[in-house]
């Protein structure tokens, strides 16, 4: 198949939806790089799942941190390289107020919101929003069976609100073509048809909003 057209496509969606096994697949059918959040990488992560109110704020500004250098270097790459590369990520950066919004104290938020106001980097846009949708019943029976040690003090509370935050954005969302994909019965990783399925999708999507849903 042909996708000269998505040279950066970004995978999005809730905790244990399956977005950076799907990032990674797609990134080895294209040949592409990843750009991959870290969530190991931060120190205040399990203490949060842990403590939402003491530890939302750190964590939610080590991952603002954190995200801005990775697309800062995605942005030196566009500069050097004229983005002749491609490119498959697991974040956008326009949704880090989803979990701002749901976490932090009213204060602690408008602290947030000023600071993400000046640092925005304004990245490219990606050719391509791949949205992974799912209730919170699947996302916790997913993050379950992955058995990360730190998430094990997720709350299905914080993953129905997460989902629900997730929707509203991605219902307004139009910066970019987006392909809304109901992962409810969906396993690329594990089921090579339910995959194809989606490049086909991929490939003949013709409007800046499409749905796909590969059903039971």
């Amino acid at each position: 198949m042909n996708f000269d057209q998505y040279r950066y496509i970004v995978v999005e969606g809730p905790i244990g939806v399956g977005k950076t096994s799907l990032a990674r697949k797609i990134a080895d059918s294209f040949g592409a790089q990843v750009l991959l959040e870290q969530p190991q990488d931060n120190p205040f992560l399990e203490r949060f799942y842990r403590d939402s109110a003491r530890y939302a704020l750190p964590t939610q500004m080590f991952f603002l941190f954190q995200r801005l250098n990775q697309l800062r270097q995605l942005h030196d790459l566009v500069q050097t390289d004229s983005f002749s590369t491609r490119l498959v990520s697991d974040f956008l950066l326009d949704k880090d107020p989803i979990f701002a919004r749901l976490t932090l104290a009213d204060d602690e938020f408008n602290l947030y919101e000023q600071l993400y106001h000046q640092l925005h980097l304004q990245a490219p846009k990606p050719d391509l929003v791949i949205y992974l949708q799912a209730d919170a019943d699947t996302l916790i029976a997913r993050v379950h069976k992955r058995g990360v040690s730190m998430e094990e003090g997720i709350s299905e509370t914080y993953l129905t609100r997460l989902a629900e935050g997730y929707s509203r954005f991605f219902y307004d969302y139009d910066a970019s073509p987006l392909l809304i994909v109901n992962a409810e019965h969906f396993n690329p990783i594990e089921r090579a048809d339910d995959f194809n399925l989606l490049l086909t999708q991929i490939k003949h999507m013709r409007g800046k909003r499409e749905f796909f849903n590969r059903g039971e």
